[in-house]
């Protein structure tokens, strides 16, 4: 494609070079470290248990700092890099004047918004790369922890799935950009559907399952009531993609949890089996418990990203 690689170098240094994206660096990056920091603290304090853990690495960014863990941080405030990278991608050309003038130059339509989205991409990989390596140097230096083969290989996982998860934000933010002709009501929009999506969404199954399936902790209810609250609950929760990104990364970086589910009912004989038999999941079958939860988070950021180019290739660029 025509222009692709200078519609990409141009949108890099735009992101790198405006006061924006050094803002919200400079903010995301200072809540993973002292997170990170403080749970590093916690746990060079604390040299017994951590010497009984089995993986101690990996707890670097699973053990809650002053409120979240690095692993929840992320799924809660990762998307607004995304969203802030890309809600005026389009409508900010197009009110400068200046989209009409990319295109009149040799260079394809879909260069433009194929390079723009690549571009954020970028970003977003070298953002969350830096966060990972600088949390990485704190345990080397704290607590003293040389991580394993498989923490490394978890690590890298677990760096994939967070860029393809702030890379839908990504991808929907630039649809807004598209379809809104103002920069402020794509802003707001995508905004409001991360809240909802995020938050909402949570709330609202819960009541949903106590609706249809109410659970009364006061009174003696039947075992099959309870699944099916519980599976109803799961159900709608996971039309959230920080439910998908966070059950998925949970099991990546904690080899222990075998399952993804948040209720699980055993007999004497699986409580026994399960007491006794406490082993801790390879990658491959870590990857095997979660991988629909990738699969769906890859391709809604691939079907976000095809509805905002399909779109904008059939869209008039004068108007």
């Amino acid at each position: 494609m025509q222009g692709l690689y200078a519609v990409f170098t141009k949108e890099l240094q735009d992101h790198f070079s405006s006061f924006r994206f050094a803002i919200l660096f400079a903010l995301i990056a200072m809540v993973s470290f002292i997170t990170s920091y403080m749970a590093a603290i916690h746990l060079s304090e604390n040299l017994e248990n951590l010497s009984s853990t089995r993986f101690p690495f990996l707890t670097l960014f699973s053990t809650p700092g002053a409120v979240f863990s690095m692993v929840q941080f992320v799924a809660f405030f990762g998307p607004l890099i995304g969203l802030v990278l890309g809600f005026d991608a389009i409508n900010r050309e197009r009110a400068q004047g200046t989209l009409i003038k990319v295109v009149s130059q040799p260079i394809y339509r879909d260069a433009v918004i194929n390079g723009k989205f690549l571009a954020g991409v970028a970003t977003i990989s070298i953002m969350l790369t830096s966060i990972v390596l600088v949390i990485t140097g704190f345990g080397l230096a704290i607590v003293g922890v040389v991580p394993g083969v498989g923490e490394i290989g978890r690590l890298i996982i677990y760096l994939v799935i967070s860029i393809f998860y702030v890379s839908f934000w990504l991808g929907l933010s630039i649809l807004f950009s598209i379809l809104l002709k103002s920069v402020a009501t794509s802003a707001l929009t995508s905004v409001a559907l991360w809240i909802f999506l995020s938050f909402f969404v949570t709330l609202g199954a819960e009541a949903v399952a106590n609706s249809v399936a109410p659970v009364d902790p006061n009174k003696n209810v039947p075992p099959e009531m309870v699944i099916q609250n519980a599976k109803i609950k799961k159900m709608v929760s996971l039309c959230s993609p920080m439910v998908l990104y966070n059950d998925a990364t949970a099991t990546i970086i904690d080899p222990m949890r075998n399952t993804t589910r948040s209720l699980v009912l055993m007999g004497p004989m699986e409580e026994l089996l399960s007491s006794r038999f406490q082993n801790p999941l390879a990658l491959t079958q870590s990857i095997l418990v979660v991988l629909p939860y990738i699969t769906v988070l890859i391709a809604i950021t691939l079907v976000c990203f095809t509805v905002s180019y399909l779109v904008f290739m059939l869209q008039e660029i004068r108007t």
